[in-house]
C-alpha cells in the first residue's frame, strides 16, 4: 500500500481575488482521491480538516498517522466520517468490523486504535471518502445509513434544483465534536445545488462530487458574494470551501455530492444567505 498527502494552506479572500484558473485549482481542487491500493489525503489549514480517499483492491489499507498529525494513530486527537462510494467494503477499527455498502457512512470517535480499509471484492473495489477534524472528546463509533438520516426535500424541477439532503453525520443523528457530513442527491433534470448561495463564517466545508458520467462536468462556484469564481470538475473529485466563500454548483447532468463541515458550530442552520440577484 501507499499513503500520499499534501498540505494546503489557508488563503486570504483579498489575495484570492487575484488567483488565475491554475492557482484556484491548485489551492482548492482535490483531483486525485482514488488510486489502486493507495490512501490519498489533503491536510487543510481550514479548521485543520483532512480530506481523503482510500481504494483497497488487493491489499488492506492502513489509515496512517501522517507526519503533520504528530501522533501515534490517525485518530489519537481526531474524529472521522467515512462514506463508501464504491463496491462493498469494510472498515476494521481495532477489533471491530463495520461492513459498508454503497452510500453508507461510518463515524469514528477519537482514540488510539488502528483503522483499516478493505474491499469485499477486488473486481468491484470499495471507494472510501473521508473527512476528519480535530476532536476534544470521544464519542461512540456508529454506522449510519440513509434510513438513519434526517432528510430534507428541497427545490423543484422547475427551478432545476430538486434534491434530497440526507443529513447523516449531524448532531440530530449522533454526537460529534465538530464534524458534520451529509449527502445531497439531485433528481434527474436538476443540476443546481445550494442555491441561493450562502456562507457560514464559523466553519469551513468540503464538497465531494460523484455519480457524474465520465463525459460530463460540474462547475463549482466559490468566492465572495460580490466576487465569485468557478472551478470545472469531474466526478470523484473534491473541493475545499473556505469560511469566507460561497459553495454552489451546476452541472451538465444530475449528480450526488457529499458535504463535510468543520469548525466551532454544530448548528446546521448557521448560514448567511444571499439573494441570487446579489451574486457578482
Amino acid at each position: 500500500m501507499k499513503t500520499n498527502y499534501e498540505i494546503r494552506y489557508a488563503s486570504n479572500p483579498v489575495d484570492a481575488k487575484q488567483y488565475d484558473t491554475a492557482r484556484l485549482r491548485k489551492d482548492f481542487l482535490i483531483e486525485a482521491l482514488f488510486a489502486d491500493d493507495e490512501v490519498n489525503m489533503v491536510y487543510s489549514m481550514y479548521d485543520r480538516m483532512v480530506v481523503g480517499g482510500a481504494k483497497p483492491v488487493k491489499e488492506s489499507l492502513l489509515l496512517e498517522a501522517i507526519d503533520p498529525l504528530k501522533a501515534q494513530f490517525f485518530l489519537t486527537r481526531r474524529e472521522i466520517g467515512i462514506f463508501n462510494v464504491g463496491g462493498k467494503g469494510r472498515v476494521i477499527v481495532g477489533d471491530k468490523v463495520f461492513e459498508l455498502d454503497y452510500k453508507e457512512a461510518l463515524y469514528l470517535g477519537k482514540g488510539d486504535r488502528e483503522v483499516r480499509f478493505e474491499s469485499a471484492e477486488a473486481e468491484h473495489p470499495a471507494l472510501f471518502y473521508f473527512n476528519s477534524t480535530n476532536a476534544h472528546t470521544t464519542y461512540p463509533d456508529r454506522k449510519i445509513t440513509k434510513q438513519d438520516a434526517v432528510v430534507a426535500h428541497m427545490g423543484s424541477l422547475e427551478m432545476s434544483n430538486e434534491r434530497n439532503i440526507n443529513k447523516m453525520v449531524v448532531n440530530q443523528v449522533l454526537p460529534t465534536c465538530q464534524l458534520q457530513m451529509g449527502m445531497t442527491e439531485l433528481m434527474p433534470g436538476s443540476v443546481w445545488n445550494t442555491m441561493p448561495a450562502h456562507v457560514h463564517s464559523r466553519r469551513m466545508e468540503a464538497y465531494f462530487y460523484f455519480e457524474l458520467p465520465e463525459d460530463q462536468a460540474i462547475c463549482h462556484f466559490m468566492g465572495e458574494v460580490n466576487e465569485t469564481r468557478h472551478i470545472w470538475m469531474s466526478g470523484n473529485q473534491a473541493v475545499l470551501s473556505p469560511e469566507w466563500s460561497i459553495h454552489s454548483a451546476a452541472a451538465t447532468h444530475n449528480y450526488t455530492f457529499i458535504w463535510g463541515m468543520g469548525g466551532e458550530n454544530l448548528d446546521y442552520g448557521d448560514q448567511d444567505f444571499s439573494l441570487i440577484t446579489e451574486l457578482r
